[in-house]
């Protein structure tokens, strides 16, 4: 059975945290927890439950002054055990749970929000914490009435898994069956094929039970990605792109790919990211040109691609002006932006010559590996976003 269960709505004045709301989005289920609000505290608690699971997801806004630092604690009634967890850091010592803020999502503006969530697994009845508190500071008072819905299914929630307000899609391939990524998503091996591969994977994800694995080989021709043709029209003429991203190997000095988008409006050459000198690089297939320049000052004003980790990459293309920007774990790269005045070792040479009237038109987006001499990794990919505004990390 899966159970989407809403329920504890409390109030009391916080201390160090002021207001804070807790709100959890639910696919199935239409609220509107934040319009019902009368007091300084809302939590609003929705489970997405399976037989032996369930997942949960959780929205932090502030309605107070800002913050820079938060934590939210609560008391599970039964066995439940948290089995992973996105945007925090989790512990549970027992029965208690703390999820404390990841470094690049801690600090809240008045009317700011951040969302983390975590799957768990329970034996017997999975009853709602009531000891909620954020700072330590503890919801009291009489919850609401609980409202609950209740459907069939053998297992996670099937679809996406991956629900967004306001995008185009938002894909975290829980709808897929098999080895072989199908629907929006096909296998495509640009330039030649080797021995690299990718598929559906469900040993590791960033939420749910499954990412996209890409196994990138070194050498030449072994490109590998999975594509998808369908949406990018739907975007243009400015793009919006969010994923999650997790990858083994460090990047190499040499040049690597392992996300590119083919630009109609440039001889149906590619955009592509990946990385060069170790570090994030943009570089246009049409004239090789790089963002940032490969100089020591350049590559210095990019960043590092972390390894064994779930990474937030967001970045927008605005075919408009030919803007660029990038942000890592939600804070923008200065080296990965292109503002149209060109800058010695960051843009100069992107603007350069014919680069000062890129106007790119975009067509797909190809999520794999391209390795040009040397250097092999792993990619997973997850939770992967398109819009027309910025999606975040949440």
């Amino acid at each position: 059975m899966r159970v989407e269960r809403v329920s504890r709505r409390l109030a009391i004045p916080f201390a160090t945290l002021a207001l804070l709301a807790l709100a959890v989005a639910l696919p199935t289920l239409s609220t509107s927890p934040a319009a019902a609000a009368t007091g300084p505290c809302q939590v609003t608690d929705q489970v997405n439950q399976w037989a032996g699971g369930f997942t949960s997801t959780i929205t932090v806004t502030n309605n107070g002054p800002a913050v820079n630092t938060w934590n939210v604690s609560w008391t599970f009634p039964g066995d439940q055990q948290v089995t992973s967890a996105w945007n925090t850091q989790l512990t549970q010592t027992g029965a208690a749970v703390i999820a404390a803020n990841e470094p690049y999502n801690g600090t809240l503006a008045t009317g700011g929000s951040t969302s983390f969530g975590f799957q768990a697994t329970f034996s017997g009845t999975n009853a709602t914490p009531v000891d909620f508190a954020v700072n330590g500071q503890v919801c009291a008072g009489t919850p609401p009435p609980t409202t609950t819905t209740t459907t069939t299914t053998t297992g996670p929630p099937t679809g996406s898994g991956c629900t967004i307000a306001g995008t185009i899609f938002c894909d975290g391939f829980e709808n897929q069956s098999g080895p072989t990524p199908s629907g929006r998503w096909s296998t495509v091996t640009p330039s030649c094929a080797g021995t690299g591969t990718a598929a559906i994977d469900n040993t590791s994800a960033h939420t749910g039970a499954n990412s996209v694995l890409v196994t990138g080989a070194a050498g030449y021709c072994n490109h590998v990605f999975v594509d998808d043709l369908t949406d990018m029209a739907t975007a243009s003429p400015t793009w919006f792109v969010r994923l999650w991203v997790r990858h083994s190997t460090p990047l190499p000095t040499a040049h690597v790919t392992f996300l590119a988008m083919n630009d109609s409006a440039d001889g149906n050459t590619d955009l592509r990211l990946g990385g060069q000198n170790g570090a994030l690089m943009w570089n246009r297939q049409s004239d090789d040109a790089t963002l940032p320049a490969q100089s020591p000052a350049g590559v210095a004003q990019s960043a590092v691609l972390p390894t064994n980790v779930w990474t937030c990459l967001e970045f927008s293309v605005d075919g408009n002006n030919g803007r660029l920007q990038t942000w890592l774990n939600g804070t923008a790269v200065a080296g990965l932006a292109e503002d149209g005045v060109p800058t010695q070792d960051l843009d100069g040479q992107w603007l350069a010559g014919s680069g000062a009237n890129w106007r790119p038109r975009l067509t797909d987006l190809k999520l794999g590996w391209e390795s040009y001499g040397v250097g092999a990794d792993t990619f997973s990919f997850d939770d992967v976003a398109l819009g027309t505004s910025r999606i975040g990390c949440g």
